[in-house]
């Protein structure tokens, strides 16, 4: 277990002190259960998105996650500018790309290797936005997920497109975005945040089918939409969405990025694995060397401390006696930009 600092104090997003605490057991059994259901998700898709178009798919995974959700769930104290936001980005931007990924060819085992590099964006976005300034280590691990993600690039097999990897780099940017607006929202309830946010993914991305794949193709998927699409569609919108996002926003609410992050390390092993084994799904030699590069750059990254607040250091390390992480009120963004 890693050494417990001494509290100190940091600001919150509102400027004003506030008492940063080392992720608790509790919280952290969570982050393992959600990076599980999410390493696992990237299969899910990649199984049911067979005869479905993709960006239809998305919309009618976040049908699921609205409804009934939101007639139970109260709105977060949040504007609907940044309920807008995060929404764009982490549900709508990231899974768009996502699922356009998987359709264009790229492996499921691999993709869950490649939106890791929002761990190593985070660092740059939140920089800029949070003001928390990445430590020279956190450079370095930016370094070498850039490094990774090249070789894995210019190194991948035949059967491993470059379209594809371009989209699951677009969905790791959208991903880190995400992280960022959520943990500036500072929302109490991460459940209320997912289904609320989502608001902005179906109706869009629904037409932007029917513009892409055209009228015939979308009424076609719907009409004859298969057990695979069903089950896929439920796992997403149940576990991936609801129980995997609630969760996770609820730990950035409670936490710096810097400490909720590192948890997603387990998710492209799990994924790998999955893959494997569902799928025989094999990446070729630079694709797991570059990978391994990546992932390198994650752990530089997520292990050792990566942010410093301005005026403030920041402990990390797990705290087994306490299950009480601090809530962080939740402020207008009404000032940001990215």
């Amino acid at each position: 277990m890693l050494p417990i600092d001494r509290q100190q104090k940091s600001l919150d997003v509102n400027g004003r002190s506030a008492q940063a605490e080392p992720v608790t057991t509790r919280d952290s059994l969570l982050a393992v259960l959600v990076t599980l259901i999410w390493g696992m998700n990237f299969v899910v898709i990649d199984e049911g998105l067979s005869g479905f178009p993709p960006l239809l798919f998305v919309a009618l995974r976040f049908v699921f996650v609205l409804f009934p959700a939101i007639f139970f769930l109260p709105r977060p104290d949040v504007p609907w500018r940044t309920l807008l936001m995060v929404g764009s980005f982490l549900s709508l931007g990231q899974f768009a790309f996502l699922y356009l990924s998987l359709n264009a060819g790229m492996p499921s085992g691999l993709a869950s290797l490649v939106v890791q590099a929002q761990v190593v964006v985070t660092v740059l976005i939140a920089a800029g936005v949070l003001h928390e300034r990445p430590s020279l280590k956190a450079l370095a691990g930016v370094a070498l997920g850039a490094v990774g993600l090249v070789v894995v690039a210019f190194g991948r097999s035949a059967d491993t497109p470059l379209l594809g990897v371009a989209l699951a780099v677009g969905a790791a940017t959208s991903w880190a975005c995400g992280n960022v607006l959520s943990r500036q929202a500072g929302v109490k309830s991460g459940l209320s945040m997912t289904v609320w946010s989502a608001v902005v993914v179906p109706i869009p991305l629904a037409a932007l089918s029917l513009v892409v794949d055209g009228p015939s193709t979308v009424g076609h998927a719907l009409v004859h939409i298969t057990l695979a699409n069903l089950a896929s569609t439920l796992y997403t919108a149940g576990l991936a969405s609801l129980v995997g996002y609630g969760i996770w926003n609820t730990l950035l609410a409670k936490y710096e990025a810097a400490q909720v992050v590192p948890f997603t390390l387990l998710v492209p092993v799990v994924g790998l694995i999955t893959a494997w084994l569902a799928q025989d799904e094999r990446p070729g030699p630079f694709e797991l060397l570059g990978g391994v590069i990546l992932l390198a750059g994650v752990a530089v990254v997520a292990i050792r401390r990566p942010f410093r607040q301005k005026g403030a250091s920041q402990p990390l390390g797990v705290r087994p006696e306490d299950d009480k992480g601090p809530q962080v009120q939740a402020g207008s963004a009404s000032g940001l930009t990215l």
